[in-house]
């Protein structure tokens, strides 16, 4: 096994409609707006931006999104991700009765020395520190979302 390595799911009920919701999660430079842990955005040109996120432990991550594919019709998002994390990250929007369901996946591997040194013991803290930003997420989007 890879203690470095990561999937992730994550899915996201919201009662907004799908496009709106695809069109909130298509910007990110808005992100740190309704996300806390997504702490800075610089976009580089249409396709790419560096991101940093930081949750509840005390360390950062820092990684360059490259836009991997975007399918409105479809709900897609996708992105390639390299930096502190290596791998991709794909939202898919779909429509869920009155509203929408979000769902997440990303595979990565860690890159930041530290965290590749606390792999076998970090793992299970950094798995739930995910778990609680993707909560912290949901939560500011759907407030996101109410305000606009």
């Amino acid at each position: 096994m890879d203690w470095n390595h990561y999937r992730f799911r994550t899915l996201w009920s919201l009662p907004a409609p799908p496009a709106t919701v695809y069109a909130a999660l298509e910007r990110p430079e808005d992100y740190p707006r309704w996300w806390p842990q997504v702490r800075t955005v610089t976009r580089l040109d249409d396709e790419t931006g560096v991101i940093t996120i930081r949750s509840l432990l005390p360390y950062a991550m820092t990684f360059t999104a490259r836009t991997a594919g975007r399918d409105p019709a479809a709900g897609i998002l996708a992105v390639d991700m390299t930096g502190d994390i290596e791998g991709w990250a794909r939202w898919t929007v779909t429509p869920a009765g009155a509203g929408a369901l979000v769902r997440y996946d990303q595979e990565v591997d860690v890159r930041k020395p530290l965290l590749r040194r606390l792999a076998v013991p970090g793992r299970p803290v950094f798995r739930a520190n995910h778990r609680l930003m993707m909560r912290a997420g949901r939560r500011g989007l759907l407030r996101y979302l109410r305000a606009v």
